[in-house]
């Protein structure tokens, strides 16, 4: 039998990674059996105890249910050893783009970075973004050339990347892995069958979060995982909630 992993995320935008509602995106896999997850459920409700119909991450994040959140990702959590989290500073990620397209550093300039978002997520080789763009770092005819394969390549959405690295991570000891993710609509055509030849997958299904307890605790872990996370990045930090999240990160996160 394959190592059955749930996952979900947290963040997701597609390819808009400037400007949009989350400045991280968080990928999170878990492995518990259904009947563990539907205990971390039961104990959850037990010590939130909000009469809401679903749980999600902003209760365990709410200030009067702290010690819930310190308790959860706690050594002695029920997800403690048994999950992982892929983070992805979106701008981090963007600013990488550019720099390998120019071939130099490139400074967070925001207007920058979001203009060249617009040209890469476009279809439309006219749009007037474009014009701002090679304004902004040179215009020339290899440079346009780099930017359409770029914008061919749809590199942008940190998604399918996540999934492959979990499944990476899970089949590291030689393991086959199968992955049982939260539905995604995005995922389809060229980026399903990219997921579905990976290496180490035996197999994926996507089901609604709502009918599998190991997905719902993968949706509260990445969501966690991914406020947390914006908050060191915003200056905002936690000393205690980045320590207690710190040994479930991936070590190839694209995240400072």
């Amino acid at each position: 039998m394959p190592l059955e992993i749930a996952c979900d995320e947290s963040g997701s935008e597609g390819e808009k990674l400037i400007g949009g509602q989350t400045g991280v995106f968080a990928h999170a896999g878990v492995r518990l059996s259904l009947e563990e997850a539907a205990a971390c459920l039961v104990e959850l409700r037990r010590r939130i105890r909000s009469p809401a119909v679903e749980y999600k991450a902003n209760h365990l994040l709410r200030t009067k249910h702290r010690r819930v959140l310190e308790w959860f990702l706690g050594p002695l959590g029920p997800v403690h050893g048994r999950a992982h989290v892929h983070l992805v500073d979106k701008k981090l990620l963007l600013a990488n783009e550019l720099r390998e397209l120019i071939g130099q550093e490139v400074a967070p300039d925001d207007a920058l970075l979001a203009v060249f978002n617009d040209v890469l997520r476009t279809r439309n080789r006219r749009d007037p973004a474009a014009g701002s763009f090679f304004a902004m770092v040179g215009d020339t005819e290899e440079l346009r050339a780099k930017v359409a394969e770029l914008r061919d390549a749809k590199v942008l959405d940190p998604l399918v990347p996540a999934i492959l690295r979990a499944v990476e991570h899970w089949s590291g000891d030689g393991e086959p892995v199968f992955v049982v993710h939260d539905e995604q609509p995005s995922l389809k055509g060229e980026r399903l069958a990219e997921i579905r030849s990976s290496p180490g997958l035996a197999g994926l299904k996507f089901v609604d979060s709502r009918t599998d307890p190991r997905v719902q605790v993968a949706d509260f872990l990445a969501g966690v995982a991914r406020r947390i996370a914006e908050d060191e990045l915003d200056g905002r930090g936690d000393e205690v909630l980045t320590a207690l999240l710190a040994p479930y990160i991936d070590s190839k996160s694209l995240w400072a």
